[in-house]
């Protein structure tokens, strides 16, 4: 039986998605966590196969979770939720340590495949990840601006976009408002922008925030 761990903050998402894998002979899901903190939490306390994490959550950026959840059971596959495009998310998730990554608009059985895919300590990548894959190796691929971006300047951007001040982004990320600073400046640097509206527009353009 595969145990599972289902993060993310909207109860209805959270519903559909235990009754679906609830009537899955090999899966049921014996751990729901509505925030970062708690999916943390969670992990270390419970004994889980497959961790369902949303990308989005309200008090820690999901890649940030992912990393400390396999900082702590580095052993057990974190699967990647998001209403994002793929393009967009996929592959930083990947590299921050994620056993794949799928859109909530996914079909039902993808998400069964994925969860018996990782579970057996396998990869799972789309066949619509793997073709964007493709395509990129066979034109020479080329990482968007903010694909340069260390998790925590990406994180910026993202607060940035939603509008945050800088005293709660701060708050946001367990980091002094002048640390914050620092990424704020590197990020536009990296991304050759000279301002906050630059980057916002930029985030939006991308569908980097919901």
């Amino acid at each position: 039986m595969i145990k599972v761990l289902i993060a993310d903050d909207h109860a209805l998402i959270r519903k559909g998605l235990k009754q679906l894998l609830d009537d899955t002979d090999d899966m049921r899901v014996t751990g729901e966590a509505e925030t970062g903190i708690q999916a943390i939490k969670m992990a270390k306390e419970g004994d889980f196969n497959v961790i369902l994490l949303d990308i989005s959550m309200p008090d820690k950026q999901g890649v940030e979770v992912l990393k400390q959840l396999k900082d702590d059971h580095p052993q057990t596959p974190v699967l990647m939720l998001s209403m994002h495009p793929e393009e967009q998310y996929a592959l930083r998730s990947m590299k921050s340590g994620a056993a794949g990554y799928l859109n909530k608009q996914s079909a039902p059985a993808q998400l069964v495949t994925a969860i018996r895919q990782v579970a057996k300590g396998k990869k799972y990548i789309s066949s619509e990840l793997a073709e964007q894959l493709a395509d990129g190796l066979s034109q020479g691929y080329q990482e968007l601006a903010h694909q340069t971006l260390s998790n925590r300047e990406y994180q910026t951007l993202c607060l940035l976009a939603q509008g945050k001040k800088l005293s709660e982004m701060a708050e946001i990320m367990s980091l002094s408002p002048k640390t914050i600073s620092v990424y704020r400046s590197r990020l536009l640097e990296k991304m050759k922008l000279k301002t906050n509206a630059e980057a916002i527009h930029y985030a939006i353009n991308n569908h980097l925030i919901e």
